[in-house]
């Protein structure tokens, strides 16, 4: 399968991108793809070869599983490649402009769902993290 694209303009500054986006504090504030579902643990250990682990959970308790990889790459307020514990690869870009941040990430999908499903529901995840990130002070 081909890989998928989410992307979203953040109107803030790469650094306070960066921030929201690898901090577990904020993490759990932003990673989910709808108000039924929480994040209600994140650990991330953002070095080469550290790894993250997001609780994914529906808030009624009715599911959760744990997100996580192992990061292979990282460029400060560039980049960041990891795998999933699946072995499939994700790559994030923050590309600067000004007081703007493009926060692009490109997946690998997993075979059970639909791509396009896979691409909503990351999609909405970055959708949450753009408000997030910009209602922050």
């Amino acid at each position: 399968m081909e890989p998928i694209t989410v992307q979203s303009v953040i109107h803030a500054p790469v650094s306070k991108v960066w921030q929201c986006w690898t901090e577990p504090d904020h993490i759990t504030q932003w990673n989910f793809a709808n108000n039924d579902w929480h994040c209600p643990v994140a650990e991330n250990n953002l070095t080469v070869g550290g790894k993250f682990s997001y609780t994914m959970a529906a808030k009624d308790g009715s599911f959760s599983f744990d997100f996580w990889g192992i990061y292979d790459q990282i460029d400060l307020y560039k980049s960041i490649n990891y795998s999933l514990g699946d072995g499939r690869k994700v790559a994030i870009s923050f590309i600067a402009e000004n007081d703007t941040t493009l926060v692009k990430q490109v997946f690998d999908p997993e075979e059970i769902n639909p791509p396009e499903m896979q691409s909503a529901g990351w999609q909405a995840i970055m959708d949450n993290f753009k408000k997030h990130t910009e209602s922050e002070d």
